[in-house]
């Protein structure tokens, strides 16, 4: 999930305003941490408390690959399984209707392309689909799990975290399953009520062995799961302990409501873009 780190290939500038609009560069000492110099040789000097101010410099296009291609989500994530069929031989991808396409459309003409024997159907079973995965990631393979909804993770649970992550550990490094991902898509979907819009990535997250990014003073962190005990409280308290002195206001959060996802009333429980934008303009005017 998100750290306080810079992603790779981002350049993060840092510098820190004195009260006197000198500005110095920060010093940063392991993941995100800044301290500030101070701007002025009188060390009583009031301090502003805006101390912090970012620049963001992103990568210039690449075109080391040729002109890119506009795309929605659905057609990337089809896109990126395509290249790994196509660059792994031992790849395969399966779950519950993948052959045809899958519900969301993401592996839409990838069977007719790479033949049943690597994008194929399984049984409605998640534990199942995980557990063949384990089998096929132990043999040097590439498997590629797809659980049609999150929701529907949570047979294959124990699967994932007391085997999956777990697996190399127990094994002592002789082996490992590190060639399985499980892809599968989790939030609103539109009229999903309880059993099609649970956002579950707060279990996954606390478990190690499984692998699942801080530009700016102020920190809006947005998740469709609920408030209480949701990933954003991590995230939240990390930025704390990390980055205190580069906030400039306090961290929000915009989640859902402590309550099971309802039906009727799903446009008045996510997250939508007038939340976040109130939440966006109490942060730039604190």
């Amino acid at each position: 999930m998100a750290a306080p780190a810079v992603t790779a290939g981002r350049l993060l500038r840092l510098r820190a305003a004195g009260a006197e609009g000198h500005c110095r560069r920060l010093r940063c000492a392991g993941l995100g941490r800044g301290f500030l110099l101070p701007a002025s040789a009188d060390e009583n000097a009031a301090q502003t408390r805006h101390v912090a101010h970012f620049t963001f410099q992103p990568d210039r296009e690449s075109q080391e690959h040729g002109q890119t291609q506009k795309m929605n989500l659905f057609q990337a994530i089809t896109s990126a399984l395509d290249n790994s069929l196509a660059k792994d031989p031992t790849a395969v991808i399966f779950g519950e209707d993948v052959a045809f396409g899958g519900v969301f459309r993401c592996t839409v003409g990838l069977r007719d392309k790479y033949g049943k024997d690597r994008v194929f159907n399984t049984p409605l079973c998640e534990q199942g689909i995980v557990g063949f995965g384990i089998g096929i990631a132990v043999t040097g393979a590439t498997a590629i799990a797809e659980i049609q909804f999150a929701d529907y993770i949570f047979p294959a649970f124990d699967q994932i975290v007391n085997e999956a992550a777990k697996y190399r550990y127990r094994s002592g490094d002789l082996f490992n399953c590190g060639n399985l991902t499980i892809r599968s898509p989790w939030g609103c979907v539109g009229h999903g009520a309880l059993y099609h819009s649970q956002c579950p990535e707060a279990f996954f997250a606390h478990c190690p062995g499984i692998k699942s990014v801080i530009k700016t003073g102020r920190l809006l962190i947005s998740h469709e799961a609920p408030l209480t005990g949701g990933f954003a409280s991590e995230i939240s308290s990390t930025v704390q302990e990390e980055c205190f002195l580069n906030l400039e206001a306090p961290i929000s959060r915009v989640c859902g409501y402590d309550t099971p996802f309802p039906h009727i009333f799903e446009p008045f429980y996510i997250p939508d873009k007038w939340k976040c934008y109130d939440a966006l303009r109490k942060m730039i005017n604190y």
